[in-house]
């Protein structure tokens, strides 16, 4: 599972202040469960991400994946989860194959091990026509499995999807959303960003909206639903968005 209290990542700015990307959220994931990070582009999502990863290193608060703390032990961290990134970079020269089984030799897998992954995945992803190929020759789609490949190659517990379906044809973004929802029928604790309201309703068993770095609401379709009286997800999406700011003017009046 995952577990977050109070997360904030902070940037310094020019003039001396900071610049809050993530601010004060705080949510929970839990093992066969599907929990999306819904937010427009800009929203803090990929940052809040990247720090659940390790990537980066919290400003304050806390985090724990699978019962490991992200700033005590993030190595544990690192062998519990999976993260899969649009930005992920790719070793061109190396064939598919050969790029996986380096990143299972880095997580400390034996070389049969390593093999039955990757038969296993090229199966479910339907790779094997295109595994032996360098990656430099491998479409956008093609190059985006290889990724997923890579980021699961140690069978995690915990999957981190940072906008997985983004710049992708319907075909494979269809496959990318059936792995995901492979990942929860597996038991596996599964958190994915999107601002794209309809992936959020298709896949979310529970939808974590945030805005400006700060946690809008939380809760399922449903819940979310009956607490605005909306039906459609951006119209709930925005019926937050304006009470935020409603509730920031009249503070600011107040001092």
């Amino acid at each position: 599972m995952i577990k977050v209290q109070n997360l904030v990542k902070s940037f310094p700015k020019r003039d001396g202040s900071f610049f809050h990307a993530v601010d004060d959220i705080s949510f929970e994931a839990q093992d066969g469960e599907i929990v999306c990070l819904l937010g427009v582009n800009g929203a803090g999502k990929t940052t809040a991400m990247r720090v659940l990863s390790t990537v980066l290193k919290a400003s304050s608060g806390s985090a724990e994946v699978q019962g490991w703390d992200i700033n005590k032990s993030p190595q544990k961290v690192r062998e519990n989860l999976g993260f899969l990134s649009g930005d992920t970079g790719l070793y061109n020269r190396l064939r598919a194959s050969e790029f996986i089984r380096y990143f299972g030799r880095l997580y400390s897998l034996d070389e049969a091990l390593i093999s039955q992954r990757i038969n296993e995945m090229a199966d479910l992803l339907d790779m094997h026509e295109f595994l032996d190929k360098k990656i430099d020759f491998l479409s956008t789609g093609m190059k985006q499995k290889v990724s997923i490949v890579r980021s699961i190659i140690h069978d995690p517990p915990v999957m981190i999807f940072d906008e997985p379906t983004g710049g992708l044809d319907i075909l494979t973004a269809r496959n990318i959303v059936s792995f995901i929802r492979s990942c929860k029928e597996r038991g596996k604790c599964v958190l994915f960003s999107t601002h794209i309201m309809r992936e959020a309703e298709r896949l979310a068993d529970r939808i974590v909206m945030i805005h400006r770095g700060k946690l809008l609401a939380e809760g399922s379709l449903e819940e979310l639903r009956d607490s605005t009286s909306e039906h459609d997800l951006d119209d709930i999406f925005i019926h937050y968005v304006n009470q935020t700011a409603m509730e920031s003017e009249v503070l600011a009046h107040e001092f």
